[in-house]
Formats: C-alpha cells, sequence, structure tokens
C-alpha cells in the first residue's frame, strides 16, 4: 500500500473532512487558529475553549490588543488551558512576531515557507508541530504534521516513522505531490481516525487492517 493508496482508502471510508469547522474545532479567523495551536500543547480542546471564548470577549482575537495586555491580564484569560505561564509568553511572542509583518497576514504569506518556518521555530515555545499547524492552516503553506497519530497509526500499518521530526517529514512528503486541500484532509484524516481508533486491538477492528499489505515507504 503507497501513501496515495492509503489516502484514497482512508477517505472513502471516512469522506472529506472539514478540519476546524464541526463545531467543536470551529476557528472563526486565523488569529484563532493561531492561539488555539499554542493552547491546545500538552492539554485537550475542552481546557481550551474557555480561553479562547474569554480571550475573544477581551480582544475579539485581535493580535495588537493582545500585545498591548498585561502579562496578568493575559495569564487570567488563558488561566483554563494549563501551562498557562508558558502559554502567556508564547502568545506575547508570536503577536511581537506577526507585527514585524504589521499584523497582515496576506503579506506573511507571500514569503518562503522555509523561511517562514525557520523564523517560527525561533520563538520561544513554538515547536515544530505548532509551527507547521499554523503554516498549513493559517498561512497557506502545505506540509505534513508529525504528531503522535501520524506516528501511531504508520507503526501500525509496518513504517515506524524515524524518530527526528523533519526526518520523519521529508520521509512522507517526498512520496507524494499533494496540494494544500490534500494535505490538509490527510492531516485530518490521520486525526480523525486516530481519535476513534486508539489501540492496536482498534485498530486490527478497523477497515485499514483488512487491507493487510504494510505501508510502503521509499527510506
Amino acid at each position: 500500500m503507497t501513501l496515495n493508496e492509503l489516502y484514497n482508502i482512508m477517505e472513502t471510508n471516512m469522506g472529506p473532512q472539514v478540519w476546524l469547522q464541526d463545531g467543536t474545532d470551529w476557528a472563526e479567523s486565523p488569529w484563532e487558529v493561531i492561539y488555539g495551536s499554542i493552547l491546545v500543547q500538552n492539554t485537550n480542546w475542552k481546557n481550551v475553549a474557555p480561553s479562547l471564548l474569554k480571550l475573544k470577549t477581551a480582544t475579539n482575537f485581535d493580535p495588537e490588543k493582545i500585545e498591548h495586555l498585561s502579562l496578568e491580564e493575559l495569564t487570567d484569560l488563558i488561566r483554563t488551558s494549563g501551562f498557562y505561564t508558558r502559554k502567556t509568553q508564547t502568545i506575547f511572542n508570536i503577536c511581537h512576531w506577526l507585527e514585524n509583518y504589521q499584523f497582515d497576514l496576506a503579506k506573511i504569506k507571500t514569503y518562503p515557507q522555509v523561511d517562514l518556518r525557520h523564523e517560527l521555530l525561533s520563538l520561544k515555545g513554538i515547536g515544530n508541530e505548532t509551527a507547521d499547524y499554523i503554516l498549513m492552516y493559517v498561512l497557506d503553506k502545505p506540509n505534513f504534521m508529525v504528531d503522535a497519530y501520524s506516528r501511531r497509526l504508520f507503526g501500525w500499518l509496518g513504517c515506524k516513522l524515524p524518530s527526528q521530526y523533519q526526518q520523519a517529514q521529508a520521509l512522507i512528503e517526498v512520496q507524494v505531490t499533494f496540494n494544500l486541500e490534500k494535505w490538509q484532509n490527510f492531516h485530518a484524516l490521520i486525526v480523525n481516525y486516530g481519535k476513534t481508533v486508539k489501540t492496536k486491538i482498534a485498530f486490527e477492528e478497523s477497515f485499514l487492517y483488512n487491507y493487510q499489505v504494510n505501508l510502503r515507504l521509499n527510506k
């Protein structure tokens, strides 16, 4: 089974995934996607939602307004998401970064993906997964996100991904030529599959196991 076949099998069985627009994960603005990607680190969406609601009420997600909050004010708004001291500083860090571009997302999108990724990773509190999430869902830069769901699924399919994030990412991206929409859908398919199929036993009872063929990647 190739990556293209895996994608087609998952989409056939699960249908197109409307990521961030299913009622629970809906994000009404790109700013909310950015803050959500930071707040969800090391917690679940149930804890993030109240923080986002408070942030919206206080600032309407405007990064310029957030940037002018005091440390205590922002911390209080996002407290339910946990690890709030670190996350408060990370939000300030990314707002300062956005200010370098006059908070103009259209302008940021014109810059090369590799440069934007480097800049995001230079911000304290932004790791590979968060950077790639922002790149793909806010800045329209396609990529394969290496997360716990993808590592678990690929392991079950007989293809353990390299432990180093960018090596694992490169191994997947070189196999296919997906556009932005397909990379987003592939990520959503993997995550939503993983939210339902959580154990090896569950995997062996799922539609994917019926193919009984290991995933073949050119390493």
